[in-house]
Formats: structure tokens, C-alpha cells, sequence
């Protein structure tokens, strides 16, 4: 174990675990947001779910963007239509990946549409984490 800290770094690690901390955060905050909008849309307006779900998620990725971009990732720098297209491109394919189990979890299982939507979030969060890490905010190469 030693070995492969050395190898990668301990400030390199430290900072990736950082990050994956704000990340979360920020998520929890996206969550939040979606959660908010979704329950706004179904009870509000009695929108469907797959409405719902997809006004929620355009709402919370601004957020999430905005947030990861300046806080999570510090990356405020680089190009903002860049980092946006990519983080777009991650998040799209996350909606894509919830809106498949949101619609198995309601339709199949026949879960409450809350609870399959937060399950459906919190399944696609690590790959969400990955992808924007190493794709959408990564850091130039010396």
C-alpha cells in the first residue's frame, strides 16, 4: 500500500479525495435541486415522471456545473464551452442511465417514484465523478 502511495503521490491522493468530497457535496445539493424540481413537477403541475425527471436534472446540472467548475474542481481558468460540452456530455449520459432505471424501478418493480429516483441518482454518481474528473475538469499535463 505504501508503495503505491509513494507511487502516485499522498498530495495527489489527498487531493482527489478532496475533491470527491465537494463533489459530493455539490451533489448533495444537485440532489437536492432535482428532488425539489421533480416533487414541484409531479405535484405542482401533475407532470409525468419522465417529464419531471428530465426538467430536474436540466435544473440541477446547471447547478452541479456551476458549482464543480469554481468550487469542486477549481477550474474556473480553463474554457468554460470546453469544460461545459464535456460536462454536458458526462451528464447526458448519466440522465440517460437514471431515466433507464427510474423507468425499470416504477414501471418493472413498481417503487414509489421517489424512492426510485433518489436510488436511480445515487447509482450513477461514481461514474459521474470519474468522468468529470478525468474528462471534463482535468487538470493540463505538465
Amino acid at each position: 500500500m505504501k508503495r503505491m502511495i509513494d507511487y502516485i503521490g499522498y498530495d495527489r491522493i489527498r487531493r482527489a479525495v478532496s475533491q470527491f468530497w465537494k463533489y459530493c457535496l455539490v451533489g448533495t445539493s444537485g440532489f437536492l435541486v432535482n428532488m425539489l424540481v421533480f416533487w414541484l413537477m409531479i405535484s405542482g403541475t401533475g407532470a409525468h415522471y419522465w417529464i419531471a425527471g428530465t426538467v430536474s436534472f436540466s435544473v440541477a446540472v446547471t447547478n452541479n456545473f456551476i458549482l464543480n467548475r469554481h468550487w469542486t474542481f477549481g477550474r474556473a481558468d480553463g474554457a468554460i464551452f470546453s469544460q461545459a460540452r464535456r460536462f454536458l456530455i458526462i451528464s447526458i449520459s448519466s440522465w440517460a442511465l437514471n431515466m433507464a432505471m427510474l423507468r425499470l424501478l416504477i414501471e418493472e418493480a413498481h417503487m414509489n417514484q421517489y424512492l426510485a429516483q433518489i436510488f436511480a441518482i445515487s447509482m450513477v454518481t461514481g461514474l459521474n465523478f470519474l468522468g468529470n474528473k478525468l474528462w471534463s475538469f482535468r487538470q493540463p499535463t505538465a
